[in-house]
């Protein structure tokens, strides 16, 4: 009996699987031992960068601004009305120099008056000296004259002094920043003529945060970037004892030369501060990498090529990378995969050119 072709394939079909099958129970027993032979994976790879030892200079960086040396607001001693007023608004005065001039009014009929007294007491005095000598007065007699004369001569002080007080000087060298009288203005005792600010020296002002503190002393050097480009050369002259309870930082003060008063006060500056020197390293800033317990460092490779952290400082950033202490003579850093690896792994080392 012939068979439709249909069946012929199916019978064809299970033949060929049955004999797949006792092949495959005949050769399976040599698979095993080909596993074996399977190769054990690699190790991980990372990129390091030699980077040695080197000799840095220090310097804290923060953000100042410059500030006058004083700001005094010059007021008047007496009461008058303002006659004159020489010093321009804005100009540069010098110690002594008047401000506001307030009217004379009777004050120096007072002064003349004073004198006069004082003459008169001078020539009783005398007069007084010469009879006791002769008996004519006691000894009484000549010391009460003697306090009429010293009184008459305070009161000359006194109308000196007074007529002096029309003329509101400036108490130091600097610029006569802002006038608050104007002639024809009267004051008061304690009212205000005007604004003096000393430029010279300057300020550099600012705030280091309280892990820098401890690195800045008194006297040491400064160096004040303008936002015009002008360079500054101070030196410390002041840091707080006390932090602001706020911000826990520290205020600054730089002083600086500034002879021909230019350089105005309120101007922003970046602020390098010399604070010694010391051993240090340049890494990359994408070579910073955190540990498990959150501290910031590097990865590096030891001898062996094991993996090592080292939790280290910023101590500057330029645009080259970062300055860090807390490594020791030249490092292999990590500088590519340090992300991937751990503490004491194994692993392959290529040099970065």
């Amino acid at each position: 009996m012939r068979l439709k072709a249909q069946y012929l394939f199916v019978v064809i079909a299970v033949a060929v699987v049955a004999v797949y099958f006792v092949v495959r129970s005949l050769f399976g027993a040599a698979e095993p031992a080909q596993a074996k032979t399977a190769p054990v994976s690699t190790l991980p790879s990372v990129q390091a960068k030699v980077i040695p030892e080197t000799i840095r200079q220090y310097d804290v960086v923060l953000r100042g601004r410059t500030e006058s040396a004083r700001t005094v607001v010059v007021r008047s001693e007496t009461a008058g009305v303002v006659a004159q007023a020489p010093a321009r608004e804005g100009s540069a005065v010098k110690t002594g120099d008047v401000l506001c001039r307030l009217a004379v009014d009777a004050r120096q009929a007072s002064l003349d008056q004073a004198k006069a007294s004082y003459r008169s007491m001078q020539l009783q005095q005398q007069a007084n000296v010469e009879l006791a000598a002769k008996g004519y007065r006691s000894q009484t007699q000549v010391l009460d004259g003697q306090s009429k004369l010293d009184a008459a001569q305070a009161g000359v002080r006194q109308a000196e002094i007074a007529l002096a007080q029309v003329n509101i000087r400036a108490p130091f060298a600097g610029v006569f920043d802002h006038r608050d009288a104007e002639i024809g203005t009267y004051l008061s005792p304690g009212q205000p003529c005007g604004t003096m600010i000393e430029l010279n020296p300057l300020l550099v002002v600012g705030d280091v945060p309280e892990t820098s503190a401890a690195k800045l002393k008194l006297g040491a050097p400064a160096t004040a970037k303008l936002v015009s480009g002008q360079k500054l050369v101070g030196r410390i002259r002041y840091v707080a004892q006390d932090a602001d309870p706020q911000t826990r930082t520290y205020h600054l003060e730089v002083a600086v030369p500034n002879p021909r008063l230019d350089i105005r006060s309120g101007l922003s500056a970046e602020v390098h501060i010399g604070a010694g020197s010391g051993p240090a390293h340049l890494v990359p800033v994408s070579a910073l990498v955190l540990d498990s317990a959150g501290r910031q460092g590097v990865r590096y490779a030891m001898e062996g090529d094991r993996v090592a952290f080292a939790p280290v400082t910023i101590v500057e950033e330029t645009p080259d990378g970062v300055w860090v202490t807390g490594l020791q003579g030249t490092v292999r850093l990590i500088t590519v995969g340090q992300s991937y690896v751990a503490d004491g792994q194994k692993v392959r080392v290529a040099l970065a050119r």
